[in-house]
């Protein structure tokens, strides 16, 4: 806040040993290189003996001039604006108490911005790892503000959540899940590896519904194919929407790949969506001042357990299967060797 700014430096122009009083900020604290300027300034210099100071202005000049080598617009005049302003010089640990608290919302913006932005990078070489990363950064300063502002109750922030983006991607995102709702149609046992999947990770209410479908019929040991799954989304109703029967049996017919490959593919588009979301919900918070440090810190972390949860599933479906020791083959009579059927590729490349 600008005139909060003003008055502290009003307050240690006007009484420098109250300087003493003052914790919690720094040069960066201020929002304005002018503030910043003099608030450097004021910190490197020596305190003035109080009874000159208060019969000259020896100091402030000094302060002007040390200022002036970092914000070279600063001017006697503004050093004089600043004095005028300050109600109390003796509210100064008060005043320095609100520009933290502006500082530590700025930081959050900023951190959440980059979050953002950082989601929308594109041509990053490991995408998740990249955005996971800048989300541990924007935890980080979560926990700094929580550490100058715990939270005094578990009250969240009176500001509207932004609604989840939409895919950016739509048309790859949608070719994708029918990809992985044909292939787990034609192969029902890949399903359960593929447990780490949950049915919203899906971009469409349709695959969604299908999604789940194909789950309820794996885990029954129910037979699963383009028929039965139509069976079993019709009672759910999801053909309510208008989609055709005809539609969804095309789309469980051509399956290509694998479970796990299409699945993955899903999860971390969900993951992307889901630490934007996260990254807008900060935002949002950050941007209404209305919003107590204490309650940014609740907002946040009540919005970062999305993550944590969509994180620790792409842990699990990207983690290498652990490996078995082999066992020593018995000896045994000669006989022909044996092999294990698998289920091949289709005609439909993997992308």
């Amino acid at each position: 806040m600008f005139h909060v700014e003003q008055a502290l430096l009003g307050a240690l122009l006007l009484e420098p040993h109250r300087l003493r009083d003052v914790s919690g900020i720094a040069v960066d604290s201020f929002s304005i290189a002018a503030h910043a300027a003099v608030y450097a300034a004021i910190t490197t210099l020596p305190p003035p003996d109080p009874a000159e100071h208060a019969r000259n202005t020896k100091w402030l000049d000094r302060v002007l001039a040390t200022g002036r080598g970092q914000a070279r617009g600063l001017t006697a005049s503004y050093l004089h604006t600043l004095v005028q302003v300050c109600p109390w010089p003796r509210h100064a640990p008060a005043y320095a108490r609100m520009v933290e608290a502006e500082h530590a919302r700025r930081r959050l913006k900023t951190s959440a911005e980059r979050l953002v932005q950082t989601v929308h990078g594109r041509a990053l070489p490991h995408p998740v790892q990249t955005v996971l990363t800048e989300a541990d950064a924007l935890a980080t300063v979560v926990d700094d503000i929580a550490n100058r502002f715990p939270p005094r109750t578990s009250a969240l922030p009176r500001t509207a959540a932004p609604l989840p983006p939409a895919p950016s991607d739509r048309t790859e995102a949608v070719e994708e899940e029918q990809m992985l709702l044909a292939t787990a149609t034609a192969y029902p046992a890949d399903i359960d590896s593929a447990w780490w999947l949950l049915p919203n990770d899906l971009t469409l209410p349709l695959h969604t519904g299908l999604w789940q479908c194909l789950t309820s019929l794996a885990r029954s040991r129910e037979p699963v194919d383009p028929v039965t799954v139509l069976w079993e989304a019709q009672q759910r109703g999801l053909l309510n929407d208008g989609s055709e029967p005809g539609q969804v049996l095309g789309l469980l017919a051509e399956p290509a790949g694998s479970v796990g490959h299409w699945g993955k593919k899903a999860l971390q588009r969900s993951l992307l969506a889901t630490v934007e979301h996260t990254g807008r919900r900060i935002e949002a918070y950050a941007n209404d001042p209305t919003n107590t440090p204490f309650q940014l810190v609740v907002g946040a972390r009540r919005a970062f357990a999305d993550i944590s949860a969509v994180r620790t599933r792409w842990q699990h479906a990207t983690e290498p299967a652990p490996t078995q020791r082999r066992q020593p083959t018995p000896n045994a009579r000669a006989g022909p060797p044996t092999t294990r059927a698998t289920h091949t590729a289709s005609t439909r490349a993997t992308r």
